[in-house]
């Protein structure tokens, strides 16, 4: 475990989460929405520090990165947890595994050991991805500093539910990102994601503000995301807010 960033106390030992969009109100001995963030004795801690259930080298493509270092090898890590709850998620067995079955898996590996591993394989960067980087960030902002140095890129594959200080302060180490806009109403978001899409769409501003490579997909679910308003909306604000 380690202490969690971005957190304050509140009364009778609780404490509020900043790290991502939901401000998860957190009692003692209880976890954030994510299942991966706990208040013991008021004080917020990352149970996944160190703790990596997925480890891979995959082409960037893969990502899907298709602008960014194409043609490299990306080394991919991930801890289980997530911040959302999609209905369609690929990866349902890691990202919603502290939440449905309450348990935390993974092999304890160091961040220097993912570094010297990335740098082993030839890999040109090291991506956070699989389940959800939010939040295993205190793990991901230590290994991206050390990459940083041994000039590897950093990339996060998202949901851009980030809050904007966890991202302006990892912004320096963070090359590139792919966020996933799964929708573009507050209906989908809520009933398919359990999130809001306007928090997506302020962190998508953000991740363009400060400069990070920033490809974004939309995964079309027909009957749920596919109405021709809806697709227009995401073609306009991408062209509006992120291209200029």
């Amino acid at each position: 475990m380690k202490e969690a960033k971005y957190y304050e106390k509140i009364e009778d030992k609780k404490v509020k989460c900043n790290l991502c969009r939901h401000h998860c109100q957190i009692s003692e001995e209880k976890k954030g929405i994510c299942g991966v963030r706990k208040n013991i004795n008021g004080v917020l801690y990352s149970l996944v520090y160190e703790r990596v259930i997925a480890k891979n080298i995959d082409p960037i493509e893969k990502k899907p990165l298709f602008h960014f270092l194409p043609a490299t090898k990306s080394y991919s890590i991930a801890t289980v947890g997530c911040n959302f709850r999609c209905l369609h998620c690929q990866n349902y067995e890691i990202s919603q595994m502290p939440r449905e079955e309450d348990t935390i898996m993974g092999s304890i590996i160091s961040a220097e050991e993912i570094v010297n591993s990335a740098l082993y394989y030839d890999c040109k960067s090291i991506s956070y991805t699989y389940t959800e980087p939010t939040i295993y960030y205190e793990f991901a902002y230590d290994v991206s500093v050390l990459a940083k140095e041994k000039g590897l890129k950093n990339v996060f594959v998202t949901n851009g539910y980030i809050e904007k200080e966890p991202l302006e302060d990892i912004s320096p180490y963070l090359d590139g990102a792919n966020v996933d806009l799964k929708g573009f109403t507050e209906y989908f978001y809520k009933k398919i994601c359990g999130a809001t899409l306007k928090g997506v769409l302020d962190s998508l501003i953000n991740y363009k503000r400060l400069g990070i490579w920033l490809e974004i997909t939309t995964l079309i679910i027909p009957g749920y995301n596919d109405k021709e308003d809806e697709l227009k909306g995401i073609a306009k604000f991408i062209k509006d807010k992120t291209t200029k």
